[in-house]
């Protein structure tokens, strides 16, 4: 199917029109591998989705694309049953009608609060005035911000610039908003704050939208959906529920859930490990040959003081409720285990080590 029919190849099942849809999309820079390869996914509206990966990934390169910042080098782009992108032509940024929040928010240093929500209203402040201004209350209101239309960007905090910014990009009420690692200037406590109030605003709003991110926890916190990507390749799409308790990949595993990966060998009692057998009862799918992997999440490691134990602390973190432990095997292994507070282990004590989980997922050796 070309992009010449952008009805039928955007239809979902429940017969709606998506609001984004790749098709084997591809960017490659020079002679280099490609930076965005063949990537396919279908957004809904009303739908928040993340693009999580690790630094190189090509998830940003992905968002330029979608924005039109960037032309692909294959595959095509549908922007709410429109073609903006691939063999048909290709649509400019300003054309898309999209709203952008850039990771330094770009907001006016001198424009107040009000008149940089307003700043993309010039289409429809030419055909009412007050129609403007009340879209711009609107989005001021949405985002928690009444009262602060007067200030300028440099008596706002952090968290209070990056609302107007989403109050921009929310204002002309684009198809799709485009974030691009929208908490990243922020602390540590203002960004876990401002993860679901992002979230709540883009869903008063009715907005769909897709954002970058590195972090995990703000990609599992905000999105409905997210596209876990590796090397210019989307390696798996799935809610968050989904890639913590059923990863399709080693990568994936390890990098939503800080997984340990355990050596086994079947046997006629069930899967050997260095920390015992585990009964394949544990196991949440029957794995493809006799010897695997094991993810193991830290939290699935239970830790109990033992001078004749199977393990050695040799690191212990506190982090408030819980302590994050490093211990080594008789293998020389190194495992991470999370544990609760009142464990009171220390650094040098032998402990005995056993997994308490029966969802455990099995990866194939050779799987990175």
């Amino acid at each position: 199917m070309t992009i010449a029919d952008p009805i039928a190849f955007v239809m979902t099942a429940a017969d709606s029109i998506a609001i984004l849809h790749l098709d084997q999309v591809m960017r490659c820079y020079q002679a280099e591998s490609a930076a965005v390869d063949q990537i396919s996914l279908t957004l809904h509206q009303g739908e928040l989705l993340a693009l999580l990966g690790p630094s190189g990934c090509g998830k940003t390169t992905l968002l330029r694309l979608i924005a039109g910042l960037e032309v692909p080098d294959g595959g095509a782009i549908v922007l709410a049953g429109r073609p903006v992108a691939g063999p048909g032509g290709w649509v400019p940024p300003e054309r898309r009608n999209l709203g952008m929040v850039f990771q330094d928010y770009a907001l006016f240093p001198h424009l107040t609060v009000a008149q940089n929500v307003g700043f993309g209203l010039d289409r429809l402040r030419k055909q009412s005035a007050r129609q403007a201004a009340d879209r711009v209350a609107e989005a001021i209101a949405l985002v928690g911000l009444e009262g602060l239309e007067k200030r300028y960007p440099h008596e706002l905090s952090g968290g209070q610039q990056q609302r107007v910014a989403l109050a921009r990009a929310i204002a002309p009420q684009p198809a799709l908003i485009l974030l691009d690692e929208p908490l990243s200037n922020l602390d540590a406590r203002v960004r876990q704050r401002l993860r679901q109030e992002v979230r709540a605003i883009l869903k008063r709003a009715g907005a769909s939208a897709v954002f970058v991110t590195h972090d995990r926890e703000e990609a599992m916190a905000i999105a409905d959906r997210v596209a876990v990507m590796r090397q210019g390749c989307l390696e798996q799409i799935d809610t968050p529920e989904g890639l913590y308790w059923r990863p399709t990949s080693r990568f994936v595993a390890g990098f939503v859930a800080e997984t340990n990966f355990l050596a086994a060998h079947r046997s006629p009692a069930g899967w050997q490990t260095e920390l015992g057998t585990i009964a394949p009862e544990c196991l949440s799918h029957e794995p493809v040959g006799d010897r695997v992997a094991l993810a193991v999440r830290q939290t699935d490691l239970h830790l109990t003081a033992d001078p004749e134990g199977n393990g050695c602390l040799l690191e212990r973190q506190f982090l408030g409720r819980e302590y994050a432990y490093r211990l080594q095997l008789p293998s020389g292994q190194v495992l991470q285990a999370i544990a609760d507070w009142r464990a009171k282990l220390e650094p040098g004590d032998r402990v005995r080590v056993e997994i308490a989980s029966d969802r455990l997922r099995a990866f194939a050796i050779d799987d990175r």
